[in-house]
């Protein structure tokens, strides 16, 4: 049986020699999430894709050449899996950006969406359990000088910038003209680093294991356009389509930071359970969601088997919600992607309007943050998690996406701290 430790030095191996390869980290952290690491890699003559937004051009990367197909890529995917076998795997992310017909800022660093289909693919089964990772336990401090004083820095910035405000209050604005009933307001925050990805990866996976857990490495000699890492540290599923056509989508809304004490820790997490702020925000997404499946699943099949629920991780409680629907017989595993696309719980409700409020008052783009990453399968499956909690890089710098759920009832200073906690443990990962 294999270990996670042997799936950490295959992964370090391949990163090394393969340009473009991607590793699903099978370490679980709830039971719903399988102990499986998948790990795959292409040669020269196997098919990428990867979306610019601005130009609005989807790019096929095989054999050393780089053509453009289409203009969508969820279109492009859903013909590549059409014209191929039912064991096809394809790896990779949607962006923020990735539906043309929505508002969203293209990423001026990074592809806006990225997809591999590897022909090499190893399987690693975990036999540990870590599932209750972070349940019962207060946070702690990991090692290191250097890590205190990246928690100090955070924990000083109390005082909003401007801009934040700003957008909080115009978001504010629209709230009470009825415009939107929440707005996920997100900025993003640039790190300067010299830690190889690869690297990164595995000091963030140690730091803040996670249900969707993985890294994905993109780069195409002579198209420095094309080239992406993505690290993923996510607890939250986007979307799961099973073999019989159930899909099930797991919205969290409502986050709070570990308790330093047992006793700090067990009253953060009764806050969270049962404060009617996070009860409401978390409502609103689940009601978003149980329509966005209605659209495309068999009436009557939508259901919401669990309410919110407290998942606790190693360095937040979090309120989870599971709703679950069967898909209709004429709506493909890619559509019912591209309905769903992007996550409620990272737009707000209702969605389109709250995009538009969005695009109006954040003053960066989100590139593939609130976007989804995981994988799709030729026979319909698929597994992708939202992607928040993470790191992304062309190369140079780090940037990363933080945010939270605004309502009428939200207080600039306490959401704007929220957003600087739970960037934390990503700028953990890059410390040396």
């Amino acid at each position: 049986m294999s270990t996670r430790a042997d799936a950490a030095e295959a992964f370090a191996e391949v990163a090394a020699l393969h340009h473009r390869c991607v590793w699903l980290d099978g370490g679980g952290a709830r039971e719903w999430s399988r102990q499986r690491s998948i790990i795959g890699w292409l040669d020269d003559d196997d098919v990428s894709l990867t979306y610019d937004a601005a130009r609005r051009e989807v790019t096929r990367h095989v054999g050393g050449s780089s053509v453009v197909v289409g203009d969508d890529p969820f279109v492009v995917l859903e013909a590549e899996l059409a014209a191929g076998s039912a064991s096809d795997q394809w790896f990779g992310y949607f962006g923020y950006a990735s539906r043309p017909d929505l508002p969203a800022r293209p990423d001026p660093d990074l592809p806006d969406a990225i997809w591999m289909r590897p022909s090499h693919i190893r399987l690693f089964e975990h036999p540990e359990v870590v599932s209750r990772l972070g349940a019962g336990a207060p946070r702690t401090s990991t090692t290191g000088p250097s890590v205190v004083e990246v928690r100090r820095a955070q924990r000083g910035a109390s005082k909003p910038p401007l801009d934040y405000e700003r957008a909080f209050d115009t978001v504010q604005e629209h709230l009470h003209a009825g415009n939107s009933y929440e707005v996920n307001l997100t900025h993003r925050l640039r790190v300067e680093s010299e830690t190889n990805p690869a690297a990164a990866y595995l000091r963030l996976r140690s730091l803040n294991p996670a249900p969707y857990a993985g890294f994905l490495q993109h780069r195409v000699p002579g198209r420095p356009e094309a080239d992406g890492w993505l690290l993923s540290s996510s607890p939250e599923r986007y979307a799961l389509v099973t073999a019989d056509r159930v899909l099930e989508t797991k919205p969290i809304k409502g986050t709070t930071a570990r308790g330093t004490t047992p006793a700090e820790d067990e009253a953060a997490r009764e806050r969270l359970a049962t404060d009617p702020k996070f009860r409401a925000e978390n409502l609103m997404i689940v009601d978003l969601l149980r329509n966005d499946l209605s659209q495309v699943c068999e009436v009557g099949s939508v259901e919401v088997p669990v309410l919110m629920d407290v998942e606790s991780y190693a360095s937040v409680h979090q309120l989870v919600s599971t709703v679950r629907g069967r898909l209709r017989d004429d709506v493909t595993t890619v559509g019912a992607l591209r309905a769903l696309f992007p996550a409620g719980s990272m737009t707000g409700a209702p969605k389109l309007r709250t995009m538009q409020i969005i695009e109006s008052v954040e003053a960066t783009p989100r590139g593939a943050y609130a976007g989804a990453f995981g994988w799709v399968s030729g026979d319909g499956r698929a597994d992708l998690g939202v992607v928040i909690r993470s790191l992304l890089t062309a190369g140079g710098d780090y940037v990363l996406g933080t945010g939270g759920g605004i309502t009428v009832d939200s207080d600039v200073a306490e959401e704007y701290a929220e957003t600087r906690w739970k960037a934390e443990r990503l700028l953990q990962a890059l410390v040396t």
